[in-house]
């Protein structure tokens, strides 16, 4: 059994992950404008509520912050170890930080910006083909959870098409793979059940103005 010191020289990475994975980028950017995210538009902290809510150049910036702090965890990772398990671990711990922040009380966004950045340097084909589906979903439907629920699915399955095709089973992959599809599917449950009654929110549509926010963006 490894000593404490070494272990921590392993998994530092992992630890580091979800530190930065758990830093709420859409809940600072509303306190920046004089709000708490939480209580306008459906909620949550994620780039998609704050495009709504706080206009197109906020919501971008949280997008590519929140896929930031998934990637760039797993590239430390992988620039100073070379064990697979500990990159998949501190991909892993990047989006659980994300999705379970501390700094919120443990309740955090939906993890889609950060697990396609986490992903990325793991699972480049996979990322490639929910990206794919995610647009293809989103342009057809205008739903952002339908897209993003798609995706999640693409990711297993273009791994067990890569699998097939190559004939190179890994379990891990495989195993990490489906851990983050059933995590996304997990954390959209409550759209999932606005879409089967037909309440879900389009991609598109404006939401009342937060109070003390003058001219308040739109996504026109």
């Amino acid at each position: 059994m490894p000593a404490p010191a070494e272990l921590l020289r392993e998994v530092w990475p992992v630890l580091v992950a979800y530190v930065v994975g758990a830093t709420p980028f859409g809940y600072l950017a509303g306190k920046l404008r004089g709000i708490d995210i939480r209580q306008h538009g459906s909620g949550n902290i994620g780039a998609t509520n704050v495009l709504r809510v706080l206009g197109k150049p906020v919501g971008i910036a949280v997008l590519i912050l929140d896929m930031l702090k998934g990637l760039l965890p797993v590239l430390l990772a992988q620039a100073f170890s070379d064990s697979s398990a500990i990159h998949i671990a501190t991909s892993i711990a990047a989006i659980l930080g994300h999705n379970y922040t501390f700094w919120l009380g443990f309740k955090g966004g939906k993890g889609i910006a950060t697990t396609a950045g986490a992903i990325l340097p793991i699972l480049p084909w996979a990322l490639l083909a929910a990206v794919t589906g995610w647009i293809v979903v989103l342009l057809i439907t205008r739903y952002v959870s339908l897209a993003s629920i798609a995706a999640a699915l693409l990711i297993p399955i273009e791994l067990a098409l890569e699998t097939w095709i190559t004939g190179k089973w890994n379990a891990a992959v495989f195993g990490f793979g489906l851990f983050v599809c059933v995590l996304a599917i997990w954390k959209h449950r409550a759209n999932i059940a606005r879409l089967r009654r037909g309440e879900e929110n389009r991609f598109g549509k404006k939401t009342a103005p937060p109070t003390g926010i003058e001219n308040p963006p739109t996504l026109s």
